[in-house]
């Protein structure tokens, strides 16, 4: 399986900084052109559909890999092959699946308690917005690192 670990943690990553990239170039921006009731509800439905068996295996399962992406760069330690793992874990693991449990996920709760239609609704989702995609450039950064590492830990 360890020969396998890199690939399958860059097409994991890979496929979730992708999900990520689309959420910070066009989608948030065309749920903030929207009258906020409705891109804000849409963005509640977002969040519900999301939590699907195929994406939750995809960004769950990869940050597993990831862990053991961290383990195997001990093995042995101070190698190219085994730095590159090492930085492909701890860039998933820190900085997608954390930043997303610790920043994203907080804003999508609250979001969620919300009703669309209510003036408090409406003066959260700019704020909501910008936060959150401040958030999600990160994560998408450290996927797309994060695959970037485990293609190059394939090279060498």
């Amino acid at each position: 399986m360890l020969d396998s670990l890199p690939l399958l943690v860059c097409l994991g990553a890979g496929l979730v900084g992708g999900v990520f990239l689309a959420f910070s170039t066009f989608v948030m921006k065309a749920l903030a052109q929207l009258p906020a009731e409705h891109g804000m509800a849409a963005m509640q439905r977002i969040n519900v559909v999301v939590l699907n068996p195929l994406f939750m295996g995809l960004f769950v399962g990869t940050a597993v890999l990831a862990a053991v992406c961290i383990f195997a760069g001990f093995w042995p330690w101070g190698t190219t092959r085994s730095l590159l793992l090492f930085a492909a874990g701890i860039a998933y693991l820190l900085g997608s699946f954390g930043v997303t449990a610790a920043f994203n996920v907080p804003r999508n709760e609250r979001l969620a308690r919300l009703d669309a239609a209510s003036r408090e609704a409406a003066d959260y989702w700019p704020v909501y917005v910008r936060e959150w995609l401040l958030w999600n450039h990160v994560r998408t950064l450290a996927s797309l690192a994060a695959a970037a590492c485990a293609g190059l830990a394939l090279t060498v």
